[in-house]
């Protein structure tokens, strides 16, 4: 017997959700408007930010081109081995995002050149102010718009406070209930029952009974009101429910963490299971990139690719971290010799940093938890290290194109 991923019930509260927000064409349409850069901008310029990104705007003219660098040395590439797309982690709002510009516009080709990440993600939780405060918004349109990154994933944490008018508003519309405490001055938040670290559920993984629904609300208001398009999925249950909510949504897009554990090919075709399930008519998903789990040796990770070309499931990249924060795993932690031989193999991936290797102070998941108030206050700092991975990242890139192996970033970086 086959068991359906999703019941008639939860298909109902799912499909009440998107009308909630106007449905699959509205959704999309609105996405792609807010991602305009021009929209944005006038926006923007209205919640204080219009400053910023004249800046920005200045300040990414001076980077240097990876184009230059290949002329320089007069590069050749093997197109027998696979191809490296650049990912840094900790792009942790406009501040942050605006000092790691300052730092990467003083480098050059003649000296050590920071070149713009391919993809960037954030972990910062999707509070009222962040995402309506232009604090987001302002973030995309530096990164997307001005560093013309492909890729910039934010990170939905459920167990964050939100108006108690909003659990009552989704509980009306889906029929769902919502465990939840008063936090007081009209604010609830879920109840998370299996904590286990200091950061709040460890990134929000415990989606216990029918909280995706409320995982999804948060992606939806957020990609309405900003254009955000890509969003970190960490629970199997709001997963398989993102599947389905963004089946009919191009626009919405969604990066499976490496918290879930895919560290071995049964949990991987567990996974391709579930995609498949809610594929899209053009044989692509709303999953758009599978982070390997750390665990994994270059073996697995070729043996993943392999049977997600066999799939016919089209436009999900897989990616492997390629040093991990110091209080994440491992101490030491190094994938470099493991990526050159997934590369070597003529495997594509997508090379990632959630640390440049190094101890550095706001290089700790710590810092992904910090409040709105206490991100500003330390934007310097956070921007600093997202300076140094991306560093690390231009470093490595550039060893791969010695090594005839292609690497990618962003556009502006061309």
């Amino acid at each position: 017997m086959k068991y359906k991923l999703l019941s008639n019930a939860d298909l109902k509260s799912i499909d009440a959700l998107l009308e909630f927000h106007g449905g699959v064409n509205h959704i999309n349409s609105t996405i792609a408007k807010m991602r305009d850069y021009k929209t944005r901008k006038n926006i923007l310029a209205n919640k204080g930010y219009g400053e910023m990104l004249e800046d920005a705007e200045k300040l990414v003219k001076m980077f240097p081109k990876f184009t230059d660098l290949e002329k320089k040395i007069g590069v050749t590439y093997d197109p027998s081995k696979g191809i490296a797309t650049s990912q840094v982690s900790g792009f942790q709002g406009a501040k942050v995002t605006h000092q790691c510009m300052k730092r990467m516009a003083k480098t050059s080709i003649d000296a050590e050149p920071c070149f713009v990440p391919a993809e960037m993600i954030s972990v910062v939780a999707l509070t009222d102010h962040y995402v309506y405060s232009g604090d987001l918004m302002a973030t995309l349109a530096m990164t997307e718009n001005i560093m013309q990154t492909s890729k910039y994933c934010s990170t939905n944490l459920i167990g964050i406070p939100h108006p108690e008018t909003r659990f009552l508003e989704l509980e009306k519309v889906t029929g769902e209930k919502f465990d939840r405490a008063s936090l007081g001055d009209g604010l609830s938040n879920l109840i998370l029952k299996n904590q286990g670290t200091p950061f709040g559920n460890f990134g929000g993984i415990e989606v216990a009974n029918n909280n995706h629904i409320f995982y999804l609300d948060g992606v939806a208001r957020t990609a309405k009101e900003n254009g955000a398009d890509f969003f970190l999925n960490p629970s199997w249950s709001s997963i398989i429910a993102a599947c389905y909510f963004g089946r009919d949504i191009p626009n919405l897009n969604f990066k499976v963490s490496m918290l879930l554990a895919t560290q071995n090919t049964m949990q991987f075709r567990m996974l391709l299971n579930i995609i498949n399930e809610y594929i899209r008519e053009d044989n692509t998903s709303p999953i758009y990139e599978i982070n390997i789990g750390n665990g994994t040796t270059a073996e697995t990770f070729i043996q993943c690719a392999k049977e997600l070309d066999a799939s016919g499931i089209k436009g999900i990249s897989l990616a492997a971290h390629i040093y991990i924060n110091p209080d994440l795993g491992m101490p030491n932690f190094n994938w470099t010799n493991h990526a050159y031989d997934v590369l070597n193999s003529g495997t594509n991936m997508t090379y990632k940093y959630e640390s440049d290797g190094t101890a550095r102070e706001m290089d700790t998941m710590a810092a992904y938890f910090l409040s709105d108030e206490e991100r500003d206050e330390a934007s310097e700092k956070i921007g600093d290290v997202i300076y140094y991975k991306s560093l690390q990242a231009s470093r490595d890139g550039i060893e791969m194109m010695k090594k005839g192996i292609k690497p990618v970033f962003g556009k502006t970086s061309y």
